[in-house]
């Protein structure tokens, strides 16, 4: 139980990793006996674990195929209503969510909303929270639209019954996500602060501000050397063009050798500026159009990105990534809640959900965004595939859903089958099998599943539930589950979702079992509880990537995502029992 305590306060305080608290909890209770060394890593080779991996390959191959990507162009035509725009938007990640991985609907949709918020004149935080409980509520109505459901599945199969199918998750769970988005479409929205956020390159950040022409002149010590010599390593000075006549060298090389006369275009705070012209003998130039030309020139782009939970750059400054050499990628500005940052960005330490301004070229752009984790928000021209890609890719998906669905095939086996298939016919590289998977929360769950059966075994499950089981008492047999879905949901507002799933599951066979009832009831408060994390940006991956580009701030979630939550329940309670009796 201590060391329970404390991986959810580290969980919970979002100092660590969740993969690697994890991975640290299981390391701990193997080494303290409650797990043996053989049993350490079973986790890996859970039937949960294979399936949501499976389901992130097919995402891919899905979005590959551009059978989401032909939803999302329909959706660019949305008039300036609103209302219309946050109801489209929406429920339309609301249906992708079903089938694809909620963060990967997210992440189609985001950069279609900014732009529709910056054509229209609304704000983009009336659109960004709506689309991000949206993709919360459609992942609660299928096996393979959250994680949770997909834990849930396998341990009701390990208790003793047959794991829940594709769609057994679908009559609540569709009830509950209508009941929802209809909050959010009429009235949710109004909760939320209305912020601009970051809607585009232009609104956000003034190049001018960013910066600066310098000249070097003839009595400037910096020629004849190399571009290196202006930086002595300690400054945060970065040169993204060079104008040498009518010439522009954009994003040249620290190798590059400086003449006399050359328009130098850079970024550098006050001080280092000071130093550039004081110290090295260059002069100011007085034309920014010329340097807001020479960065936007059409050898290279500008383009916004979101930094995403588990990327690399969280929690580490830009001179430590060194995207100018690694990538020949300039960082030219930070947004933190709508807000950009000034000063060293070097220094910054950059944070999930952050907004970068990333100057480089398109070859080195595509390369720099899967492997540092980082999500376009400017909109990417969409590719809509052929119909012979489309039907043959919803058709081995259709296929996979209904043999997992009548029970001819193990989820898991339908479903790394038909990534197999999506792989073998070119929908997806290689390559992209691996990118594709989000390996934190595989880490996450082969860990903590574990670490979940540790709970069991000591005993710590039992007397978790045996102080549940005190609690209701003498209550009605709905305020049993009523307690297991709302104490879900507050976990998981706090820690990851799967994480929460593990840990409470184990819990609620133990009540069921206590109160002589059927598990499935409670089983499935644990799976609806753990989705719906509404009232932080740490609670689930969605919540947190919208968090910079609409500008909202930690407090700002608990707006909406309160009376979302209690309408949740009120619905989620009664459908429960409706539809999965306790059996008392």
């Amino acid at each position: 139980m201590a060391i329970l305590a404390a991986m959810l306060i580290l969980f919970a305080s979002s100092r660590v990793r969740y993969d690697l608290v994890a991975l640290m909890g299981l390391m701990t209770v193997t080494l303290m006996g409650a797990v043996s060394p053989g049993d350490a890593f079973s986790g890996f080779g859970h039937p949960a674990v294979i399936t949501v991996a499976a389901v992130l390959v097919i995402s891919r191959g899905l979005l590959n195929s551009g059978l989401v990507d032909a939803l999302v162009a329909m959706v660019s035509r949305v008039g300036d209503n609103l209302l219309v725009q946050i109801a489209v938007l929406t429920s339309l990640v609301a249906v992708c969510s079903a089938f694809i991985n909620n963060v990967g609907a997210l992440a189609l949709f985001m950069p279609v909303a900014l732009k529709i918020a910056s054509r229209s004149g609304n704000p983009a935080s009336a659109l960004l929270m709506p689309l991000a409980f949206g993709s919360l509520l459609g992942g609660l109505t299928t096996l393979i639209g959250t994680p949770p459901n997909i834990i849930i599945a396998n341990f009701r199969a390990e208790a003793g019954s047959e794991a829940f199918r594709m769609f057994e998750f679908t009559p609540v769970g569709i009830l509950i996500a209508l009941a929802g988005l209809a909050f959010v479409i009429l009235i949710g929205w109004r909760l939320v602060p209305m912020r601009k956020g970051t809607r585009s390159v232009e609104d956000l950040y003034d190049i001018g501000e960013y910066l600066t022409e310098l000249r070097v002149t003839e009595d400037s010590s910096v020629v004849g050397k190399t571009l290196r010599s202006i930086d002595d390593g300690d400054r945060d000075i970065s040169v993204v063009a060079i104008v040498r006549g009518d010439r522009r060298l954009p994003a040249p090389s620290r190798r590059r050798i400086l003449r006399e006369d050359d328009v130098l275009i850079v970024r550098a705070d006050t001080d280092n500026l000071k130093h550039l012209t004081d110290d090295l003998g260059m002069e100011m130039g007085e034309d920014s159009k010329l340097a807001e030309d020479a960065v936007q020139s059409e050898d290279l782009v500008l383009m916004e990105v979101v930094i995403s939970p588990g990327s690399r750059a969280e929690e580490r400054t830009a001179t430590d990534l060194n995207l100018r050499r690694r990538y020949g990628v300039n960082l030219l500005g930070v947004s933190r809640q709508g807000s950009s940052l000034r000063g060293r960005l070097g220094n910054i330490r950059l944070k999930a959900g952050d907004v970068l301004l990333l100057q480089g070229g398109e070859d080195p752009m595509a390369d720099i965004l899967p492997e540092m984790g980082f999500l376009p928000l400017a909109e990417r021209g969409l590719k809509l595939g052929t119909p012979r890609r489309l039907i043959v890719s919803g058709g081995v998906f259709i296929v996979a859903l209904v043999a997992a669905a009548l029970g001819l095939m193990a989820a898991q086996v339908a479903l790394v089958t038909a990534a197999l298939v999506m792989v073998l016919i070119g929908l997806i590289s290689p390559r992209e099998i691996y990118e594709s998977i989000d390996w934190s929360i595989i880490v996450l769950l082969g860990a903590m599943i574990p670490v979940s059966g540790a709970l069991e075994s000591t005993g710590g499950a039992q007397l978790i539930a045996d102080g549940l089981l005190r609690l209701s008492a003498n209550a009605q047999p709905w305020m049993t589950v009523t307690i297991v879905l709302v104490g879900t949901m507050f976990l998981s507002d706090l820690v990851n979702n799967a994480a929460a799933t593990v840990l409470v599951a184990p819990i609620a066979l133990r009540v069921a079992s206590g109160i002589g009832a059927s598990p499935d009831p409670l089983l499935m408060a644990v799976a609806i509880g753990a989705s719906c994390a509404f009232l932080t940006p740490i609670g689930h991956q969605s919540n947190t990537l919208v968090m910079g580009p609409g500008g909202y701030h930690f407090g700002d979630y608990w707006r909406m995502g309160l009376p979302l939550e209690v309408i949740i329940v009120l619905v989620g309670v009664p459908a429960l029992l409706w539809i999965w009796p306790l059996g008392l």
